[in-house]
């Protein structure tokens, strides 16, 4: 008896610090489930019933709660300040020329070096719309109103 105390004792104690290092509602269950063992044990039980128990609560709570729990905790992605600019327009201050490597736009009154999304030469002062951040540079898009202007 003490031997099987020992044995979900530390299964417990190992799903719990599992759970707590990974915070993702992994092992929580199975944590539960030898609990459940463990009490099984003090009440007398025998192993294989103390076995049935564990996976039985274990399988129980992982299917019936972790969906319920899936769709409270929503993760909500944060965007960085870089994808804060995809989508926003910007005005071209040196041609964009992705064959010859020149290129840069303003910003929200910061200076970008830029690239062509579809490789095309853009002319100074044109607006453009920002589709990627790659690190310092940005790849941008003529406007649909502009180019049907030209």
């Amino acid at each position: 008896m003490y031997l099987h105390l020992i044995l979900w004792g530390v299964v417990f104690a190992i799903m719990v610090v599992a759970e707590l290092s990974t915070m993702q509602l992994v092992s929580i269950w199975f944590a539960a489930g030898a609990l459940a063992a463990f009490i099984g044990t003090i009440c007398g039980i025998g192993f294989v019933a103390q076995l049935i128990l564990f996976t039985a609560i274990s399988i129980v709570l992982l299917v019936f709660t972790r969906p319920l729990l899936k769709k409270v905790t929503v993760n909500k992605v944060q965007p960085t300040n870089a994808d804060l600019d995809i989508g926003r327009t910007a005005t071209v201050i040196e041609e964009i020329n992705n064959t010859s490597g020149t290129g840069r736009v303003r910003l929200s009154g910061v200076d970008w070096k830029a690239v062509s999304g579809d490789g095309s030469v853009i002319p100074s002062d044109t607006v453009v719309t920002v589709t990627a951040v790659q690190g310092a540079k940005l790849t941008v898009s003529c406007l649909k109103e502009k180019i049907n202007q030209n």
